[in-house]
């Protein structure tokens, strides 16, 4: 699920021919004090782009997207060069969550679009900053020609977040079929269906650490028994408060739970690095106004804590490539309007 509290986002529409002539490496795309960014190329040009992921085979990306006729996210592909941007998903409903199978051909994502052809409604606002669970997500997989192949998820309630573990055998869900928000994991056919989180609050966005034996996560950070109260009466509602969020690490079966971010910010978006002992993160943690997300390096132990992009605005949904030399990830950086964000790649210097 993205995070939407980045930005106002515009949307605007862009052609093949617009994405090679702007699509060149360039340090200006960098800001001066990012030393862990090299060689930044920016690959979508307009509109709402977030969550590009790799392919196992490390040669193509997939990801979500607001641009042209459509009204809420839908899912495209695109070569790790930026080429051949094409939609994947039916182009009805709303989409999110997508990645790739271990077979570089398969893809998995959430929609909505069972549920009818429009985009579902948005959130009520009036309750301040808050995420819709839509309870008509269901998890597909599809082949690259936008032919869905199966549904994996038929149970009642919001099923969608799903990850694949590098080693190729289990995905990880959010879910709330059993009532809460949980995390769950599956085979790849969608059977073998297991609950791996039952704390009260929001477990989501996780990934598999690159040998598959352990999850990285978000989790809702409670102050006091006031905010379970308030977290529920919203959950009844289909609704959640995104605003304290903190990374937890677990055994990939759901044993051995600990805290690793405790700064009382919007923690969100891990992704592994190769050696298994440090993550990267998108957090608010260092802005008083809670408005600016940057992209942030901690160790398991919680040592070690930097923040890795500089930018003013918006960093986040971090991801390396399969052999850890090559990142991807979202911002608001250079865009044709304020509050446009797209995709960038670049080499990661240690």
């Amino acid at each position: 699920m993205l995070l939407i509290i980045v930005s106002a986002y515009s949307f605007s529409d862009f052609s093949s021919s617009e994405i090679s002539q702007k699509s060149i490496y360039s340090d200006s795309l960098s800001e001066s004090s990012e030393s862990h960014l090299k060689n930044i190329k920016q690959l979508t040009f307009g509109g709402e782009n977030a969550e590009c992921y790799f392919s196992f085979d490390g040669k193509k990306f997939v990801f979500q997207t607001t641009r042209n006729d459509y009204e809420c996210d839908q899912i495209y592909l695109m070569n790790t060069d930026g080429s051949d941007q094409r939609l994947v998903s039916t182009g009805t409903g709303r989409t999110t969550c997508a990645y790739y199978m271990p077979d570089n051909t398969t893809l998995l994502f959430a929609s909505t679009h069972l549920g009818g052809i429009g985009c579902p409604p948005k959130p009520d606002f009036s309750k301040g900053y808050v995420w819709a669970l839509y309870d008509t997500y269901d998890i597909f997989t599809a082949d690259e020609n936008g032919n869905i192949l199966s549904q994996l998820t038929t149970t009642e309630g919001y099923d969608a977040e799903a990850t694949v573990s590098p080693v190729g055998d289990k995905i990880v869900f959010t879910s709330t079929r059993n009532g809460d928000i949980d995390l769950y994991s599956m085979d790849l056919d969608g059977g073998n269906v297991t609950q791996l989180t039952n704390e009260p609050g929001y477990d989501g966005g996780a990934f598999y650490s690159y040998d598959g034996k352990k999850i990285i996560y978000r989790r809702t950070a409670f102050k006091n028994d006031e905010e379970i109260v308030q977290y529920k009466e919203l959950l009844a509602e289909g609704l959640i408060r995104p605003s304290n969020l903190e990374i937890w690490v677990m055994d990939a079966d759901g044993s051995n739970k600990r805290q690793i971010t405790n700064n009382g910010a919007a923690n969100f978006a891990p992704y592994w690095f190769p050696d298994g002992e440090r993550i990267l993160f998108c957090s608010n943690a260092n802005d008083p106004n809670k408005r600016n997300f940057d992209i942030y390096m901690i160790n398991l132990d919680g040592t070690g804590f930097e923040k890795i992009t500089q930018y003013d605005e918006f960093d986040g949904f971090p991801m390396f490539s399969p052999d850890g030399k090559k990142l991807v990830f979202c911002s608001n950086r250079n865009g044709s309007v304020k509050g446009e964000t797209n995709v960038f790649i670049c080499d990661w210097v240690e």
